[in-house]
């Protein structure tokens, strides 16, 4: 691990290989001439040794027990791949503008997550500035990138990365992700990153040529587990920690969304998520901005974000699957065939009003009980939304919702979403209706490991019983297809699209009972087969909202079952443009087919 720092002029390389007797440094430059240099260990299994008259830009390798020359498991930056060696990084050269920057209140964020290489046609992190000030128009003030750290080739997801401390060198490197979070920062927009702790990618591991990172006991379905709780894991856990902390200090990130953590396994008395939470904490105190934890979860579990004294994990919130799968469904027939434990509207109020749909029932999809109650917690706790990178890109076609369902559905969707006591968060894209695909794509330069991915893609459609074969990963038409259409924001039905998001988003931030997340004070009620009635007061009642849903291809003719007698409600939104100004309580409304509407009223 090179810290990036010159201590007494001499720059300190570090690298953790507990059952290795040597570690040789091996500088490449052509001014050291292939230099090597043999390191000292410590009794934590640690080697060190400091350098004289090494400089930022320098590359080298790590040799250990007198074999072959690896890069640093804990490089910086990874310039010629995933192969070559690595680079130093002098942190301290760049000049951060953001001093001012206090980060946001989570409950007021509304996410935006994009992948890097298809959000402009250059696909680096300095070609999305200039997008940003629109994207702040439109309301967004947090982005999720899709993972950023070293992956083989120049196009992946993210989630086969094998430097978790590298900087992707085809985006633009730690040079161009500072700016990024920079810009953003300036623009009133956070920046969260998505990082994989579950697993490593195949192509360019060389970990387990240093020491035992991955377990003997666990397997993910997606390679080897990291080793959080066997011999040697405190080094592994330290590595994983110390990079939260990493993308916090040195890249002044606001946020990380953890992948798939029920695929991290830990059965130490003390978790890995006691320790990470006790390690924020220091770090926040120290720094005095915040540093929110994300966690994607299959589990339907409360533990996850509830705080380690009440034995939960600690997150400050997660993804909530079932709120999509029961929305979904709602609006795409379709969706019936791969979500087969949905399909009922009560699944999707109890989404809105107490979390979790899967709370211990029976669930087909996984031959067994499922998830536990989630009533109470917070709603700033769940993220919500109707696509993420998943949604599209395991779909054979690549197909987001805006090729599936019509723009009045879109509509009804974004409200559901964004009216929701929740927080809430699009995809790249999703505001104006773009209908480019998100495929999923690669670029492995091993054909072993691209064959084998290939196939392992196609038994996973199988199993969902898609009639259609997935294009081929590694063509590099599959990524440029995927590459957003930004200028189609400004024209036709994606305009329309754009606005009503831009509406929903400021009645969202200038109505204090749909900024109220707390979910004390919330109810779902059923208009016959296909209506929703959400209603919200304020701790004395004075006042009073209700958000009207038509999840149906006919008019639905019902009237507002709130106000106690007392009118008349007001109109806040109206998806179709044809809902009254003013309605008494009682009186029978007429929502169109898809319509939503939002009314309040003041006692």
């Amino acid at each position: 691990m090179n810290t990036g720092a010159d201590h007494s002029k001499a720059r300190i390389f570090s690298v953790w290989a507990p059952e290795k007797k040597t570690m040789t440094l091996h500088l490449t430059g052509p001014r050291d001439a292939g230099r090597d240099i043999v390191m000292q260990k410590d009794p934590a299994g640690y080697f060190h040794i400091g350098v004289e008259g090494v400089k930022a830009g320098d590359r080298y390798f790590f040799t250990p027990d007198k074999g072959k020359r690896y890069p640093d498991p804990a490089s910086h930056y990874q310039p010629e791949g995933v192969h070559g060696p690595s680079e130093i990084v002098d942190h301290a050269r760049y000049a951060w503008k953001d001093e001012d920057w206090k980060g946001l209140p989570f409950a007021d964020l509304i996410f935006y997550e994009l992948h890097v290489g298809t959000f402009t046609p250059e696909g680096t992190f300095e070609s999305m500035i200039p997008r940003l000030e629109e994207l702040a128009a439109t309301g967004i003030n947090a982005i999720e990138l899709m993972p950023v750290a070293q992956c083989p080739g120049n196009r992946n997801w993210g989630y086969d990365a094998v430097y978790p401390y590298a900087v992707q060198n085809s985006y633009g490197g730690p040079e161009g992700l500072k700016k990024l979070v920079d810009a953003c920062h300036r623009c009133g927009i956070a920046v969260f990153l998505d990082v994989v702790y579950n697993h490593m990618g195949a192509e360019g591991n060389y970990l387990p040529f240093f020491g035992p990172y991955f377990s003997t006991t666990y397997r993910t379905p997606w390679g080897d587990a990291l080793n959080f709780d066997g011999p040697w894991s405190d080094g592994v856990r330290q590595y994983v920690i110390g990079n939260v902390l990493y993308w916090a200090e040195y890249y002044h990130v606001d946020g990380l969304r953890l992948d798939a953590i029920h695929e991290i396994f830990d059965r130490n008395a003390i978790s890995i998520w006691e320790d990470l939470q006790k390690a924020v904490k220091t770090w926040q105190e120290g720094s005095g901005r915040p540093l929110y934890l994300v966690a994607e979860s299959d589990l339907n579990s409360p533990r996850v974000v509830r705080s380690p004294d009440q034995g939960g994990y600690g997150f400050d919130a997660q993804w909530m699957d079932d709120f999509h799968h029961a929305l979904y469904v709602l609006l795409d027939e379709e969706g019936r065939k791969h979500y087969q434990d949905f399909g009922r509207l009560e699944q999707f109020a109890k989404a809105y009003t107490e979390g979790f749909v899967h709370t211990g029932e029976y669930v087909w999809f996984r031959h067994r009980k499922h998830g536990a109650g989630s009533a109470g917690i917070n709603g700033e706790k769940f993220i919500v939304f109707n696509q993420n990178h998943d949604l599209p890109g395991n779909r054979p076609g690549g197909e987001r919702l805006s090729v599936l369902v019509d723009i009045e559905r879109l509509k009804l969707a974004a409200a559901a979403v964004l009216l929701s006591p929740y927080v809430p968060l699009l995809f790249m894209g999703e505001e104006y209706g773009e209908e480019a695909p998100f495929y999923f794509f690669s670029d492995y330069g091993d054909p072993d490991i691209a064959a084998g991915l290939s196939e392992g893609r196609k038994k996973q459609f199988a199993a969902f019983e898609w009639e259609e074969v997935p294009p081929d990963s590694q063509d590099e038409a599959v990524f440029t297809r995927s590459k957003l259409q930004w200028e189609r924001r400004n024209s036709g039905k994606h305009r329309v699209l754009l606005e009503w998001h831009r509406q929903l988003i400021a009645l969202r931030r200038g109505e204090p009972l749909l900024r109220d997340l707390s979910r004390d004070r919330i109810r779902a009620d059923l208009l016959g087969t296909a209506g929703l009635a959400v209603h919200r007061h304020s701790t004395d009642g004075s006042r009073q909202l209700v958000c009207l849903f038509n999840f149906s291809k006919e008019e639905l003719r019902a009237a507002i079952p709130y106000g106690g007698g007392q009118g008349p409600w007001t109109r806040q939104l109206d998806a179709g443009d044809t809902l009254p100004e003013r309605v008494a309580t009682g009186e029978t409304l007429r929502l169109p087919p898809w319509g939503a509407g939002v009314y309040t009223l003041n006692l």
